[in-house]
C-alpha cells in the first residue's frame, strides 16, 4: 500500500480539531507520533492544553441545540453521507492506522476500516429508531409515555490499540442520539481520529458536533472529564486509569461508561474440534499483536486434549509471519511501542521462574531489530494464581492450563477480576448452553473467539467495567429517559388530594 498522503502536510495546521477545523495545541509541549515498526517519527504536533479542551467543549455546547433539535431523519441522512465518505477514503484510513499503530495492513484493511464504515452505517439507521415505551393509561386516569432525549456534551477518552474503531464506538452512538462530543484519543495515535472528524465535516455534519483534542491524560484528559459543561464521560482503557476517571466523574456527578481491561478465557472441552480450537486460539490470542482487551489470553483445555492442543498451538504460532506491517503477507506486526514490548517481555521473563515458555518469548533481531516486535508466545505449566494467568499482559502471549471436570473448567474461567469476553469450545449443546449461562463475561462465543458485529453490544462484567458500546443498547448510555404523564380526567379536585388536604 502506497502513501496516498503526507502526514506532515495533512496535519500542518495542527492536531486539534475544534469547531470543524484543525488548530495547534496550546500546551507548549510537542509530541512525536512514532511508527513502532521502525522506531522513526512520522509526525510531531503540539499537545492540547486545558484551553484547547475548553474551546472544544464550548464548540460542542454551541452545536448542541441545532444538532439535538434536528429530526432523526436529518441526523440519519448526515450519518449515511458520513459512512460513504469513510468508505471512499478507506485506503487512506488503513494506511494511517497501520503507520501509527504498526498493525499489519491486512488487518487495517479487512477489519479496522470496514468495521468502522459498518458502524457508521448501522448508527445512521439507528438514529431513526430512538424509541420510548408506547403510550398507555397505566394509572387509569393518565396517559404516560417515555421520551428519549439527547443529554448534552459528551467527553470521551479512547485508547491506542484501535484508534479508528474506538473513535467510531465513542462518537457514533453519541451523535446518532443527538449529542455533541469532544473525544480525546491516546496522544500516541492521533491520526485516524482526526481524519474521522474531518470526514464527518466533509459529509455535512455541522461544525462542533465532533471535536478532537490530542493531549496528555493528566492534562487534557482529566480536564475533559471534570469539565462542568460535560455531562457524560465514556472511557475505554485500563482498569487502573478507569478508576481515576471514575473518581473525577463521580465528583462532578457525571454519567459514566467504562470499558476496561480483560483477561479472556478460552475453554476447550474434551469433545471440541481440536483443529478448530487450535486455529481459534492462535487467531484469538494474536489479533492486533495481542493488544486487544477481548483477546484470548487464558486457554483452559480438558486433560484428554491438553497435550495435543499445546503441540498444535505451538506449531501454528511458529508459522506466523512477523514483519513489516505494509508487506501484504505479514501476519503479526510490532507492539505499539518499545515500552510496551519491554513490558510484555518482562512478564514472560518473570514467568520463566515458575512456568515453561513453549515457543516464542523473545524479540526478533535482524531487520526487525529497530521495531517493537515480539514473537508469538505460548506458556504452559503456570499456576492459576500466578501473575501470567491473572494480569492483563496486552501482547502476543497465551498461557494454557489443563482442567479435569466441567465444573473446574468454568470455575477457572471465572477466576479473574475481569469479565469482558470469553469463549467455549464444544460440540455438546448442553455444555455450550451451560458455558454461556455461567461464564461471567459480557460476550461469550461458542466455537469462535473475537468476531464482533455492529448490531450486538460490547461491554463487560466486574473489573471490565459497565455500559455498552455498539448496538442499539449503547443508546442507554447516551440518552436521557423522560417520563411524560398527561391527566385525562379534567377534574380539578383529584381523589388523591384528600391524602394531603380535606376529606373524601
Amino acid at each position: 500500500m502506497g502513501n496516498s498522503f503526507q502526514v506532515q502536510d495533512r496535519f500542518a495546521d495542527g492536531a486539534q480539531y475544534i469547531g470543524g477545523r484543525l488548530r495547534p495545541g496550546t500546551s507548549g509541549r510537542s509530541h512525536d507520533v512514532v511508527n513502532p515498526a521502525t522506531g522513526k517519527t512520522v509526525h510531531t504536533y503540539e499537545l492540547a492544553g486545558t484551553a484547547d479542551v475548553d474551546a472544544a467543549v464550548a464548540a460542542a455546547r454551541a452545536a448542541f441545540p441545532g444538532w439535538s433539535g434536528a429530526t432523526p431523519a436529518e441526523r440519519s441522512e448526515a450519518m449515511h453521507r458520513f459512512a460513504a465518505v469513510l468508505a471512499e477514503q478507506a485506503d487512506d484510513f488503513a494506511y494511517a492506522e497501520s503507520l501509527q499503530c504498526g498493525k499489519p495492513v491486512k488487518l487495517s484493511t479487512e477489519f479496522d476500516v470496514p468495521g468502522t464504515v459498518d458502524n457508521a452505517s448501522f448508527f445512521a439507521g439507528a438514529a431513526r429508531h430512538l424509541e420510548g415505551k408506547s403510550a398507555a393509561e397505566y394509572s387509569g386516569d393518565h396517559t404516560s409515555y417515555v421520551r428519549r432525549e439527547a443529554i448534552g456534551v459528551i467527553g470521551s477518552i479512547a485508547p491506542w490499540n484501535y484508534p479508528l474503531q474506538m473513535a467510531a464506538w465513542k462518537v457514533l452512538p453519541a451523535v446518532a442520539a443527538g449529542n455533541t462530543i469532544v473525544l480525546k484519543p491516546a496522544e500516541i495515535t492521533p491520526l485516524t481520529s482526526l481524519m474521522f472528524a474531518q470526514a464527518a465535516t466533509e459529509a455535512g455534519i455541522p461544525d462542533g458536533v465532533i471535536n478532537i483534542v490530542n493531549g496528555a491524560g493528566k492534562d487534557a484528559g482529566e480536564h475533559l472529564v471534570g469539565h462542568p459543561d460535560v455531562v457524560m464521560t465514556s472511557f475505554t482503557g485500563s482498569t487502573a486509569v478507569g478508576k481515576r476517571v471514575a473518581e473525577i466523574a463521580t465528583s462532578t456527578v457525571k454519567r459514566l461508561h467504562l470499558e476496561l481491561g480483560g483477561k479472556a478465557p478460552f475453554v476447550v472441552f474434551d469433545d471440541a474440534d481440536l483443529e478448530a480450537a487450535v486455529h481459534g486460539a492462535v487467531a484469538g490470542s494474536l489479533i492486533n499483536t495481542g493488544q486487544d482487551c477481548t483477546a484470548a489470553t487464558r486457554a483452559y483445555v480438558q486433560r484428554p486434549l491438553y497435550d495435543a492442543f499445546v503441540q498444535g498451538v505451538a506449531e501454528l504460532m511458529e508459522s506466523v509471519r512477523v514483519g513489516d506491517p505494509f508487506a501484504p503477507d505479514t501476519d503479526l506486526g510490532p507492539l505499539i511501542s518499545h515500552a510496551q514490548r519491554d513490558r510484555v517481555a518482562a512478564f514472560v521473563e518473570r514467568a520463566r521462574a515458575y512456568a515453561t515458555v513453549v515457543t516464542g518469548g523473545e524479540a526478533p533481531g535482524g531487520e526487525l531489530a529497530d521495531g517493537a516486535y515480539y514473537r508469538p508466545t505460548l506458556i504452559a505449566g503456570a499456576a492459576q494464581d500466578s501473575e501470567i494467568v491473572q494480569a492483563e499482559i496486552f501482547g502476543p502471549v497465551l498461557v494454557v492450563l489443563p482442567f479435569d471436570t466441567d465444573d473446574e473448567g468454568i470455575a477457572l474461567a471465572n477466576d479473574t477480576p475481569y469479565g469482558l469476553a470469553a469463549s467455549a469450545w464444544t460440540r455438546d449443546l448442553y455444555r455450550a448452553n451451560r458455558a454461556t449461562r455461567e461464564i461471567k463475561a459480557g460476550c461469550v462465543w461458542i466455537n469462535d473467539h473475537i468476531p464482533i458485529i455492529s448490531e450486538m453490544p460490547h461491554g463487560g462484567y466486574k473489573a471490565s467495567g459497565f455500559g455498552k458500546d455498539m448496538s442499539s443498547y449503547s443508546f442507554e448510555e447516551y440518552t436521557q429517559v423522560k417520563h411524560v404523564m398527561y391527566d385525562n380526567t379534567a377534574v380539578a379536585r383529584k381523589d388523591w388530594h384528600r391524602t394531603i388536604f380535606g376529606d373524601r
